[in-house]
């Protein structure tokens, strides 16, 4: 006896489901993945979100044409071990976790790569479920992507906020420069701000900031000295 229609339709619309599932959790990043390997990703998420809400928005991809200064910056401010791990800080996962059952706030350890994986793919909602999805594009983005390749489009995308998506739409909004010829002490400043780009000014700097980029700029040095930016100098 055949099963009625409605089971028939049922288990047709749940392998649909389940086929769309797996192409947009494997094969679609995959692709996407391969093909930005080599071509500038031409928008983000965010960037679809702000400019639907009506609000300015501002994006120059520029590649590799940004002074190494910033990702030096970057590098001593958000990921001290970008160039060591494979994309995921186990030593900073391990400090958080440690200082939360001590009593302090619950800190992130994001990485250079997840944050970058999330910018490309995903939408700037937190959850436990977004979390996941972002560990396993974090997985293949460092399978598929090398460490420059990772921090130029970090560099080249990165929410710096009020509209600002990007190191050169950053310094020309901020500094009335190019990402090629930010200072040290502008790329420090940049750096400081990304955790609250919409709140912290990199161009009118409160104390917090001005204090946090002259800690930036020593660490910047050590960045050279001890050669944490080894597998992205130019």
């Amino acid at each position: 006896m055949s099963p009625p229609a409605y089971k028939l339709r049922r288990k047709t619309i749940l392998r649909m489901v389940l086929w769309s599932a797996f192409a947009l959790a494997v094969p679609a990043p995959i692709v996407l993945l391969l093909v930005f390997r080599f071509v500038p990703v031409p928008f983000t998420p965010q960037m679809v979100l702000r400019a639907l809400s009506g609000r300015p928005l501002h994006h120059v991809w520029v590649g590799q044409d940004i002074t190494p200064l910033l990702g030096r910056a970057v590098i001593a401010s958000e990921d001290e071990r970008f160039c060591f791990h494979h994309g995921f800080d186990w030593v900073s996962i391990d400090h958080a976790i440690n200082a939360h059952e001590d009593g302090a706030r619950l800190r992130g350890a994001s990485t250079i790569s997840q944050q970058t994986a999330r910018t490309i793919f995903l939408l700037p909602v937190r959850s436990w479920v977004r979390k996941g999805i972002e560990a396993w594009l974090t997985v293949l983005m460092e399978a598929l992507w090398p460490k420059q390749r990772i921090l130029t489009a970090y560099l080249n995308l990165v929410d710096w906020g009020h509209g600002n998506y990007g190191a050169e739409a950053a310094a020309m909004s901020y500094f009335g420069t190019s990402a090629a010829r930010l200072t040290p002490l502008q790329a420090a400043r940049l750096a400081v701000v990304l955790p609250d780009p919409d709140i912290w000014s990199a161009d009118r700097p409160g104390p917090y900031v001005r204090g946090r980029s002259q800690v930036i700029l020593v660490r910047m040095g050590w960045v050279t000295r001890d050669r944490l930016n080894a597998c992205v100098r130019r």
